[in-house]
């Protein structure tokens, strides 16, 4: 190791003559004895060579549960989908993988090009007319959607489905705490958002709705028309893989569209890192958190790219500033870009039909069970169910013992969804899966029938 380090021992006896001190200790004069680690105290074993410190880390990785050695059915908004090889092979490039904000465009074009074609994407895959380079991930999407909703309407309330991912929903409260927005949540019926007749939407600056939703329900676009000739603003949360078969949210009144392109050849990696995307109506292009690339001519008249809209408070008055916190993903919004321009408008359809279809299977193996029940019908890739004599958790540890992951407890985030549990089904979940985990849950639910009794 000792190539590795950059100081040797005259380097650092000059570097503490400098200052005044004898030894490194002096440095740790403040911190009081008693609360110092010896040496000693670590209990750390010798050093060892560069090849067994490698073969000791692979040794402790292959103890984790992956993809690879198990069969997930885990959603919720982290998504087992299939990246193609080129999109590690193009974001590791050093010119991307080093790189931040493009503040100088002159040495920049790259990746500020990226970030073109990336909010030329997202504006093709939402309908919407306009949309930002990125920001953390779809909780502070929504987030920050609400709150530009709020400045554009100059409202201190809002409203927010119950069906929304509840992770989203935390991030949302203190965003909103902060702010002194006030947030009412709307009930659900059979999965979906209930927009009643009512309620006086002028008095709110926006609804927000998630579709698909946290249960996996399509939520009715219709029922959104309601909306239509109120002051409030339509924010949508969405899954952009299924804008490749649902219509865009432009086409039902959405003035703001925010989600998570995770699902957009980005591995789930222990739950991140994700990334979050807002689109939103031309008219509004100026309360957008964060910045906006944009393509111009240079002064001989070749086309360049640059940053045409920064409104983080770092980059203008704290006064005018949208946001603080809404920094470029760049790296991860380039994964997306090479993503949907490998698969393009034909392969992002074929995925999310293969997840379709396969969810569809699998739910309908799943109700031919007396003991499950699946809640709602709605659904493109992930489903709700419901299990009988035996609750969800030790239904769920059963089959996790077995290398099998069926979904999240819905009953430690939701009061009133006791033994139920929310499935996701993607294009990684073959066939074959499905009826290895259709048996095995027969075989459990059988043996947990027969202790009962």
């Amino acid at each position: 190791m000792f190539s590795y380090l950059p100081h040797t021992d005259e380097t650092r006896k000059s570097m503490l003559k400098e200052i005044g001190l004898e030894e490194i200790e002096d440095l740790f004069r403040q911190i009081a004895g008693g609360i110092r680690v010896k040496d000693s105290g670590f209990n750390l074993p010798e050093g060892i060579s560069e090849l067994e410190a490698s073969k000791k880390v692979a040794d402790i990785a292959s103890k984790n549960k992956n993809f690879q050695n198990v069969i997930s059915f885990l959603g919720g908004g982290v998504y087992n989908r299939y990246i193609p090889a080129c999109i590690n092979t193009i974001i590791q490039r050093s010119e991307f993988i080093t790189s931040y904000t493009p503040y100088q465009p002159e040495v920049s074009q790259g990746t500020l090009q990226a970030i073109f074609d990336y909010q030329t994407l997202i504006c093709n895959l939402t309908g919407m007319d306009v949309s930002n380079a990125s920001v953390y991930d779809g909780a502070s999407a929504c987030a920050e959607a609400v709150l530009m909703a709020a400045r554009i309407a100059g409202k201190s309330e809002i409203l927010i489905s119950k069906a929304v991912n509840p992770e989203y929903k935390q991030v949302l409260e203190t965003y909103c705490y902060g702010e002194d927005i006030k947030i009412t949540y709307l009930n659900t019926d059979s999965g979906k958002t209930v927009l009643k007749d009512c309620i006086n939407y002028d008095d709110y600056a926006c609804v927000l709705v998630q579709t698909p939703n946290y249960f996996g329900c399509v939520e009715d676009t219709d029922n959104l028309q309601k909306l239509k000739d109120s002051k409030a603003k339509l924010v949508v949360c969405v899954d952009p893989v299924s804008l490749a078969i649902l219509k865009p949210p432009s086409e039902y009144g959405s003035d703001i569209v925010a989600g998570d392109f995770q699902a957009l050849g980005i591995s789930a990696s222990f739950g991140g890192p994700h990334g979050g995307f807002i689109a939103c109506k031309e008219a509004y292009l100026r309360q957008l958190p964060g910045r906006i690339a944009g393509l111009t001519k240079d002064k001989d008249g070749k086309e360049a790219f640059t940053l045409t809209l920064q409104t983080r408070e770092q980059h203008i008055r704290r006064e005018k500033a949208t946001s603080n916190i809404c920094t470029n993903n760049a790296l991860m919004a380039l994964a997306a870009t090479v993503y949907m321009s490998v698969l393009g408008p034909q392969g992002l359809k074929e995925i999310a039909g293969i997840s379709l279809q396969n969810a569809h299977y699998m739910a309908q193996r799943l109700a031919e069970i007396p003991a499950v029940k699946v809640l709602y019908r709605d659904f493109l890739w992930e489903f709700v169910i419901k299990t009988e004599n035996i609750p969800s958790g030790e239904f769920i540890n059963k089959l996790a013992e077995n290398d099998i992951f069926i979904g999240i407890d819905l009953s430690k985030k939701f009061d009133d969804m006791q033994n139920c549990i929310l499935v996701s089904v993607t294009e990684m979940n073959s066939r074959g899966d499905i009826d290895r985990a259709i048996e095995l849950i027969a075989d459990i639910l059988e043996e947990c029938k027969l202790v009962k009794n």
